[in-house]
């Protein structure tokens, strides 16, 4: 089988930036839902997958303990998001799509865990998301499906395995939480070393592998400006790996599908007053 990981937050903002404003009859906001039903068809029409699962995001505890200002660049969530978010989950399961959701966890975390479930039972994995903190995961079995760039929407929908994740970001995979903690990660809140760009973070990992090596062999690092700068900079470069590196330790077992209710989904759609939605609905299950 082929399971398609939905980052759905991810997804979600896209959606919600890429639809015009619309709303229901009494001024509710439904743009999002448009935009993520028709994200969801795009998917099931141009791929195929046998199976999607969405992964939601709920907190990120473990590592706004280690560092308070983790993702606090972000502000807070557009209220119609808010709004129609429990819509959005009572659709989406009533189209037959588990939803996975852990308190405290982020979507990344869970999506590692049950991406390498799945490929223990020899499933096809592939992680639909935009976020580069991914690239980690993927290995012979798991890529990562990026969306069309909202700059660039004719790109269209790209295979990411890990010969493409090494032409873009010149690292391996297994070295992605390594160069992120280098360079830093602005969507993320997290800094990294001044100066230090995505080049060189590349030269030195392919140089020395890991950000351990980079650390223990810092008096050798060109250019030299950065020799002392790696060395005072031990202590951020082991937090930022920290907040970088995915965990993969959590306790997370897989969904269990739910049964498809179009007709619930219809309802959905018409009580949200998403009249194209429900008519198109209807003619793909016809």
């Amino acid at each position: 089988m082929t399971i398609f990981l939905l980052d759905s937050f991810n997804l979600i903002f896209r959606a919600y930036h890429g639809m015009p404003e619309l709303t229901r009859s009494d001024g509710f906001p439904t743009g999002m839902l448009h935009g993520w039903l028709r994200t969801l068809w795009n998917l099931e029409d141009q791929f195929g997958p046998d199976q999607m699962i969405a992964v939601m995001d709920s907190g990120a505890d473990d590592r706004e303990a280690i560092h308070s200002e983790y993702k606090a660049n972000r502000g807070e969530t557009p209220e119609a998001i808010n709004q129609q978010l429990p819509w959005l989950e009572k659709l989406t399961v009533s189209l037959g799509i588990p939803l996975v959701e852990l308190k405290g966890a982020e979507a990344d975390d869970l999506i590692g865990v049950v991406a390498q479930a799945y490929l223990k039972e020899n499933h096809q994995v592939v992680i639909v998301s935009a976020d580069k903190d991914l690239g980690q995961l993927i290995v012979p079995g798991i890529q990562q499906l990026y969306p069309p760039p909202t700059a660039n929407p004719r790109l269209g929908w790209r295979t990411m395995d890990s010969d493409a994740i090494e032409k873009k970001f010149m690292v391996r995979p297994d070295q992605i939480a390594d160069y992120l903690a280098l360079i830093g990660d602005t969507s993320d809140n997290i800094d990294g070393i001044p100066g230090v760009g995505p080049k060189t973070a590349a030269k030195w990992l392919n140089s020395y592998g890991n950000l351990e090596n980079i650390i223990q062999n810092s008096g050798r690092l060109k250019p030299p400006r950065f020799q002392q700068i790696v060395t005072d900079s031990r202590e951020l470069l082991v937090r930022n790996q920290k907040l970088t590196r995915l965990n993969l330790d959590l306790d997370v077992p897989l969904p269990a599908v739910p049964e498809t209710d179009i007709e619930g989904a219809i309802e959905i759609l018409d009580t949200l007053e998403m009249k194209k939605a429900s008519r198109d609905l209807r003619t793909r299950v016809s």
